[in-house]
């Protein structure tokens, strides 16, 4: 069966996150504003996925995705053929005796452009590892999707000072050893205690976290981690989108709640906009 299902799929290729640019042209830093639908949305629900594509055309600077629940990602992306349609999580295996698991090669027939993976929701009520994270990133960038690979700390983490050593080790141990040079992987720095909660980190705190995330890219990466983009997440709205993404080293949002209505995501994306190149 799973040679059968890979010939299947040797001629599916995931929708690119990052639009083409003309020839010749000078490409200025893109923005990546993704949102993460969480255990929201029904088939009704498309035609807002509908809203926010169409309208997400008018910002040619920004690229622009959404993460939706697995039984809307099929219906999602022939609605709209050629947007960036994402998964919420994937299962490292191929196929196998992994009762309601989703596997990359799953994801990308179903029209899956990209996964998010490590998110903080999973890391503590599915209690999953950083080598859980690092095993599932590599399978789906093996596989062509895009990655946004999640991570984040604790308040308690914040107060103490352990903000950045946290995170950094969260990196250290998910990052994929291999990559693939048709899939992107981007890093969201969410801090768990901003998520939902409508605290958010000040631009100082972001800047700084952002920097190092950067430098251990580099480390890890050489110069190709120079175009890891880093986003920031946790109760990004349009009153504050602005303001982050004028912070160094801030190339995009992962966006929760608001990214469920084209009002309440697309000026978002318009901030984006604002803030490239």
């Amino acid at each position: 069966m799973g040679a059968a299902l890979g010939v299947r799929l040797a001629g599916i290729k995931a929708a690119p996150l990052v639009r083409p640019q003309p020839r010749g042209a000078q490409v200025a830093p893109r923005k990546l504003v993704a949102g993460n639908w969480k255990m929201h949305g029904l088939s009704a629900d498309i035609a807002e996925i509908e809203a926010i594509a169409a309208a997400s055309r008018r910002f040619a600077g920004v690229d622009v995705a959404l993460c939706v629940p697995a039984i809307l990602i099929e219906r999602a992306s022939r609605a709209v053929p050629g947007f960036p349609i994402g998964g919420q999580d994937v299962h490292h295996s191929d196929e196998g005796a992994h009762t309601g698991c989703t596997s990359a090669r799953m994801l990308l027939d179903a029209g899956a452009a990209l996964t998010i993976v490590g998110h903080s929701e999973r890391r503590d009520s599915q209690r999953e590892s950083d080598s859980e994270v690092k095993a599932k990133a590599e399978a789906a960038l093996a596989c062509g999707l895009g990655v946004i690979l999640c991570v984040g700390e604790r308040l308690e983490l914040r107060d103490s000072g352990a903000a950045v050593s946290t995170v950094l080790g969260q990196l250290d141990g998910s990052l994929p050893d291999r990559s693939n040079a048709e899939a992107e992987l981007a890093i969201a720095y969410e801090p768990v205690w901003a998520i939902g909660t409508g605290k958010v980190p000040t631009a100082s705190e972001i800047a700084e976290m952002h920097a190092a995330i950067r430098d251990r890219l580099t480390q890890r990466y050489g110069r190709q981690g120079e175009q890891v983009r880093i986003l920031y997440g946790g109760s990004v709205k349009p009153s504050n989108a602005g303001e982050i993404f004028a912070v160094p080293n801030v190339d995009g949002a992962l966006v929760g709640g608001a990214s469920l209505k084209a009002a309440d995501f697309l000026p978002i994306v318009a901030a984006a906009a604002d803030h490239s190149g």
